[in-house]
C-alpha cells in the first residue's frame, strides 16, 4: 500500500507502526553523516551520529538546524556540533547549517554546505540522522529535494524512549507524537508537498 491510500482517520496501530517504524540502516558506508536539529537533537540524535562517525561509516558530520529553542544560547547546529566535539568528533569534521528551520529547509540547506565544503557533485550517500518516528518524513523529505544520484541510507536514533517503534502505544506522548506525524505525513503526501512511497 501506498501513503496517499491511507485514510489519516482511519490507521490502526499496525497501520501506523508500518508508515513509521519499518525503516532500517542498510549498513553502508557514505560520504556524510547528516544529523538533523530538534530542541532535544543533542540528547537524542548526536549520540547515534557519534556512533556512526566512530565506525567509520563516514568521514563528515554535517549538523543542520537554525532554530534556537528557549533556554538554549545557540541555534540547534551549534549546539550539536559542540556536543561532537566533547565527544571527540575533530572540528574539521564538522559542517554545519545553521539557517534552515523545518525538515524541508534541512534539505535543501544541507545541500548548500555539502556542495562549498566537498562538493555536492562528488556526494553519492548521505546517512540521514534523527529520531525513528520522524525518518520516514526526513526520508520523503530528502529524497523529494536532494538529487537523485544521492542515495540514502537511514539511521535511527532510538534513545527517546516514549516514543519507539515497542513502545509508542504505551503512553500518552507517544500515541499523540505518532497520531500527529501519521496525519502531517499522510496530508504532505497527498498534497504533493512530499513524494509517495510504499510501506
Amino acid at each position: 500500500m501506498r501513503i496517499s491510500e491511507l485514510d489519516e482517520n482511519r490507521l490502526s496501530d499496525t497501520d501506523k507502526s508500518n508508515l513509521l517504524f519499518n525503516l532500517r540502516d542498510d549498513g553502508q558506508r557514505g560520504d556524510c553523516i547528516v544529523v538533523l536539529g530538534s530542541q532535544k537533537a543533542v540528547k537524542y540524535r548526536v549520540p547515534k551520529a557519534v556512533e556512526l562517525y566512530q565506525a567509520g561509516r563516514a568521514s563528515n558530520i554535517l549538523v543542520s538546524g537554525g532554530s534556537q529553542w528557549p533556554g538554549h544560547a545557540d541555534p540547534e547546529a551549534l549546539e550539536m556540533k559542540q556536543a561532537l566535539i566533547d565527544a571527540g568528533v575533530p572540528e574539521d569534521a564538522i559542517l554545519a547549517d545553521t539557517e534552515s528551520r523545518s525538515t524541508k529547509e534541512n534539505a535543501l540547506c544541507s545541500l548548500v554546505v555539502l556542495d562549498r565544503h566537498l562538493p555536492l557533485h562528488t556526494v553519492q550517500r548521505l546517512l540521514l540522522v534523527t529520531t525513528s518516528f520522524h525518518m520516514r518524513r526526513a526520508y520523503l523529505t530528502f529524497r523529494t529535494y536532494i538529487p537523485a544520484w544521492i542515495a540514502l541510507t537511514l539511521c535511527p536514533a532510538e534513545i527517546d524512549k516514549t516514543t519507539r517503534a515497542d513502545t509508542w502505544r504505551l503512553n500518552p506522548n507517544g500515541i499523540q507524537r505518532v497520531e500527529d506525524e501519521c496525519r502531517h505525513l499522510i496530508r504532505h503526501v497527498k498534497s504533493g508537498y512530499l513524494m509517495d512511497d510504499e510501506i
